[in-house]
């Protein structure tokens, strides 16, 4: 790898933004590829990078290896409802790093999630100060417009791959035409997952984590005209 690769690289990892080495396996040659490209190598390196996997490809008449080098994932969960709690224990076993914000001291505690990143600061003031990320996915879990609606405006104005809010259609409804007056558009507004997760028939706490997850897995492995199709 050559110097001033290994230094965008390590630069890229700095920022929280994910990159992938295309290496051709003739003559050594290395390209850095971010996403957003729109010829045969970068979208082989896009597919590469969702899938977060190595893997060798051909394209543009070559060889390349591509090497992922993607920031970690991160589950997001604001509000520390009963469904936080499986919510954060499946995330952490599909490797996410996982932190609950909740101003509620009382409902987000240790004992009810432990290993589990806790802030009790307001979700404003929260993802202030850790922003969002692409390799970030909020689910607003409360149903409290003082909690959930400053997460999910924060979460619009951020690259986050996913955001996801609790509640029934008419609590949605109600949800977007505050945003709405917030200044968002229908575009924007329509990257909010609600109700959330994937239409299962989940009735248990587990279950709701459960299908909230596929939907997340959805949306991080899929290309995203799919997801949108899917919508």
């Amino acid at each position: 790898m050559h110097l001033a690769t290994l230094k965008a690289i390590n630069e890229a990892r700095r920022e929280g933004r994910g990159v992938v080495l295309a290496t051709d396996l003739n003559n050594g040659d290395e390209r850095l590829i971010a996403p957003g490209g729109v010829d045969a190598l970068a979208d082989a390196a896009a597919k590469a990078a969702r899938a977060d996997q190595s893997m060798t490809v051909d394209a543009e008449g070559r060889r390349w290896f591509l090497s992922i080098f993607n920031p970690p994932l991160e589950l997001v969960v604001v509000g520390a409802a009963h469904i936080a709690q499986p919510l954060t224990q499946i995330g952490m076993l599909m490797e996410y790093r996982v932190r609950v914000i909740d101003p509620r001291v009382s409902f987000a505690t240790p004992a009810r999630f432990p290993g589990v990143a806790l802030s009790h600061d307001w979700p404003d003031e929260a993802l202030a100060k850790q922003p969002l990320g692409p390799r970030s996915a909020l689910a607003a879990l409360t149903h409290d417009p003082k909690i959930d609606d400053p997460a999910l405006a924060a979460a619009l104005n951020s690259g986050c791959f996913y955001v996801g809010a609790l509640g029934s259609r008419k609590t949605h409804a109600a949800r977007l035409e505050r945003l709405r007056a917030q200044g968002f558009d229908d575009t924007m507004l329509a990257r909010i997952k609600g109700p959330i997760g994937l239409a299962i028939g989940a009735k248990s706490p587990a279950e709701i984590a459960v299908a909230i997850l596929a939907e997340i897995t959805a949306a991080l492995r899929q290309p995203p005209e799919a997801v949108r199709r899917e919508a």
